[in-house]
């Protein structure tokens, strides 16, 4: 069974190990392929990022953040990223991060989530993001450069989690 919880620095090493290998892949995340672990950590792990890790036993095989899509004005939108250990994608971790995301994204108060480029060759990610309620809101062309696919399209998916207090 998964289990999720905020991730701490010790936690760093087991996202590392997950953060490189998909990063380096360069067929789902704008990062540059030769990220590195600095950088890794600024990205994933910095405020305003509230950064979580999801457990297969003691295992971390999955991560994710929420934050702001915006500051400001555009605060009550949040925004997140996911990565799931490559070795056991299609096993449910991504839905398990995606449904506890929506869940802490909504009691710390955002009002929607955006995400701003899903890769349209990650059919995988598309089709849960769907299933969990995200609409494709906009379709950027040939805006990622896919190491396979050459440049091909990204959407921007959009959910709504409550409405505003009034």
């Amino acid at each position: 069974m998964i289990r999720i919880r905020r991730a701490g620095e010790d936690d760093f090493d087991a996202i590392w190990s997950i953060f490189h290998r998909v990063v380096r892949s360069a067929d789902t995340y704008p990062y540059p392929p030769d990220t590195d672990r600095d950088q890794a950590r600024a990205l994933w792990m910095a405020p305003p990022n509230r950064t979580y890790v999801a457990l297969d036993g003691r295992e971390v095989v999955g991560t994710y953040f929420i934050r702001p899509n915006q500051p400001g004005q555009g605060a009550h939108v949040a925004n997140a990223g996911f990565m799931v250990d490559p070795d056991i994608q299609g096993r449910g971790v991504g839905r398990a991060m995606g449904i506890h995301a929506l869940e802490e994204a909504r009691s710390a108060g955002f009002l929607s989530m955006q995400f701003n480029m899903v890769v349209g060759t990650n059919h995988r990610a598309v089709a849960l993001w769907r299933d969990l309620g995200f609409s494709i809101v906009g379709t950027v062309p040939a805006a990622f450069d896919h190491p396979e696919h050459g440049l091909v399209d990204v959407h921007i998916m959009y959910r709504k989690l409550q409405e505003p207090d009034s």
